[in-house]
């Protein structure tokens, strides 16, 4: 029995075909005929097969027949995580002709989400590069050719022919592992660190082992600052462990639960039925808002020479409000649309005769807007005994209907309790309000462009839009300022 192994692949199958024609050319026609037939069977199916010929003769020879041994390795870009199927070539560190070892970098990727180095798994020199910078790389698709060194081609050479690139790379991973197990006292088999291939690369390269060094990653994870902390490059206690590293860790007591307050349920009553009542109303009127700021330092100088005559005449207390309330009723008397009331019924405006201003004020039941009357025929003097006498029937509960009557035209004052600007609601059926806010010192420019100190109050106006324009609100809105910084001019009223 003759027999003939052969082994069929991509390189190898020139050499099949260039065997069996010799071998038929020593058998004659018909055995020629035969091995060429076995041949091509051979050849379309890549595998490996056995021509046999019997023969009187015992075993003569065995031949066995191999492709030569291709020192080129092709570097396949590996999968590098988090569903990335391709990267750009952002850098390379190496070119054709270079001799590397392993671990050095080839290359620098960018993917959408990360930049990762390519480190080279291979001793050898680069024969090929398969991308230029900025090229797209898919995984799994060759980055370099290596041409490998020659012991490790023998040492490919002696292993079994059939062993696929693959393989080899899993026994190289499997003794690396393999270098830094060690044995699990409990169990005896291999009990591996778990660590990142770049945290493996840094113990290598510092000659570590693994499992010496204190992990606090995720279950037992040693990270890279735990192999810096242990060479002592950063300070000890740097690296936190991770909570599932963290046994017997004491929980702290929940805190006992916060009772939820009752609610509670009121039914409006008096002036805050009273309020809902008018704001409802309010809201359904169209408010335009003017808004400007008023330079009171000379009526601050003002009010202080009128103030011991105002005690003389009965008012403990002049304070700026009187002022604001007779600059209203002169600027109404220009200006008397404002003073006026909408009538929808009959789509006509009723014009007020008297200046009922109405005045917001502060009482233990609530804010209550009374008004005081006949303002234009009265003084500063006048209107401030007025006002004194609402702010106490109001702060004792004795307000009168009379009292709320007839209102025609409405000022609050929030600077007694703070702010700047508001957006006052109009109280049906006035159309127009204002609000001052707090006086305040601030710089100013005089006429000689000096810099000086100026006491400023802002004014908020609200007039219905459907009766009163931007411009007859601001012209308004000019007069009573005219007044306020030029108090002189009360004296002509």
């Amino acid at each position: 029995m003759l027999s003939f192994g052969f082994t069929t692949d991509g390189a190898n199958k020139l050499s099949i075909l260039h065997m069996a024609c010799r071998f038929s050319t020593l058998k004659g026609p018909t055995q020629k005929t035969t091995t060429m037939a076995m041949a091509t069977h051979l050849l379309r199916n890549g595998s490996t097969f056995w021509l046999r010929r019997s023969r009187p003769s015992t075993l003569a020879r065995c031949l066995h027949l191999t492709g030569c041994l291709d020192k080129k390795v092709a570097f396949n870009l590996s999968d590098i995580g988090e569903g990335i199927r391709e990267v750009t070539v952002k850098e390379w560190f190496v070119k054709v002709g270079d001799t590397v070892e392993q671990f050095d970098n080839l290359c620098e990727v960018q993917s959408d989400k990360a930049s990762v180095t390519i480190t080279s798994r291979y001793d050898g020199k680069i024969t090929r590069i398969f991308h230029s910078i900025d090229e797209l790389a898919l995984v799994g698709k060759p980055l370099l050719e290596f041409e490998v060194a020659d012991e490790e081609g023998d040492e490919e050479t002696s292993s079994s022919s059939s062993s696929s690139e693959s393989d080899v790379e899993s026994v190289k991973t499997a003794a690396a592992a393999a270098a830094e197990a060690t044995m699990d006292p409990a169990t005896g088999g291999r009990l591996i660190t778990p660590a990142t291939p770049a945290v493996r690369r840094l113990a290598k390269e510092h000659k570590l082992d693994l499992a010496q060094v204190p992990p606090t990653g995720k279950n037992g994870r040693v990270l890279k600052g735990d192999i810096l902390e242990y060479l002592g490059q950063v300070p000890a206690g740097t690296n936190v462990p991770h909570p599932s590293m963290q046994v017997g860790k004491q929980v702290a007591p929940a805190a006992p639960p916060i009772p939820k307050p009752a609610d509670r349920v009121e039914v409006l009553k008096g002036v805050r039925k009273s309020m809902l009542k008018s704001m409802s109303e309010s809201l359904k009127i169209p408010h335009f808002a003017y808004s400007d700021e008023i330079d009171m330092s000379n009526l601050m100088k003002f009010r202080a020479q009128l103030q011991p005559a105002a005690q003389e005449q009965g008012v403990p207390k002049l304070t700026f409000m009187p002022f604001c309330i007779k600059a209203a009723s002169i600027a109404l008397a220009k200006y008397p649309i404002i003073n006026s009331s909408l009538d929808l019924a009959s789509e006509s405006l009723i014009y007020k005769g008297a200046h009922n201003i109405s005045v917001a004020i502060d009482t233990p039941q609530g804010l209550v807007v009374p008004n005081i009357k006949n303002c234009q025929a009265k003084n500063i003097i006048q209107i401030a005994r007025d006002l004194n006498g609402l702010v106490e029937r109001g702060r004792t509960g004795s307000l009168t209907p009379s009292d709320f009557a007839d209102g025609t035209f409405s000022l609050s004052n929030i600077g007694v309790v703070g702010g700047t600007y508001t957006h006052p609601c109009i109280m049906a059926p006035q159309v127009a309000i204002g609000a001052m806010g707090r006086t305040k010192p601030v710089p100013r420019f005089n006429d000689k462009d000096e810099v000086i100190k100026a006491y400023i109050m802002s004014v908020s106006w609200s007039a219905d839009h459907r009766v009163i324009d931007g411009v007859t609100m601001a012209s308004f809105s000019n007069v009573w300022k005219q007044h306020l910084e030029q108090p002189a001019l009360f004296l002509l009223h």
